[in-house]
């Protein structure tokens, strides 16, 4: 098993489980090294249309980029689905515009609560969103 960044299995961190149906967006490179040994899943791609998404994980350097991509998102994951965002960590030097204040802030104009913050990596952070449990049907 890959140990995490932070010495966690970051397949643990993020939550995935066997038999989740699962869409990651602009995953870096590396990042199903970073994911280590993951459990059987249902690999979505972009073109998958339900509401039924168990997880998707979404990297963005931009608001621009990420903000509709969380719309879409949200209508796509079931009630008790998650999503997770990751941006460039400010000590990573890459050009941003995002922090977890204001993605925080645009998921709760959307109905979207955070609920965990994880280091992906030295680049990623990463913070996890779901439907507020008064929301879910």
């Amino acid at each position: 098993m890959s140990v995490g960044y932070s010495g966690t299995p970051l397949v643990k961190k993020l939550g995935i489980k066997q038999g989740f149906k699962v869409l990651f967006i602009n995953e870096p490179n590396n990042y199903f090294t970073l994911l280590g040994e993951i459990p059987a899943v249902e690999r979505l791609n972009r073109n998958y249309k339900s509401n039924d998404i168990d997880f998707v994980h979404i990297f963005s350097k931009s608001q621009e980029e990420l903000f509709p991509l969380l719309n879409e998102c949200k209508e796509r994951i079931h009630s008790s689905g998650v999503i997770w965002v990751s941006w460039p960590k400010r000590a990573s030097k890459i050009i941003t515009d995002l922090s977890d204040v204001n993605i925080r802030n645009y998921a709760l104009r959307i109905d979207l609560v955070d609920v965990k913050v994880c280091a992906v990596d030295e680049i990623w952070s990463g913070l996890k969103l779901v439907i507020p449990l008064k929301n879910r049907r």
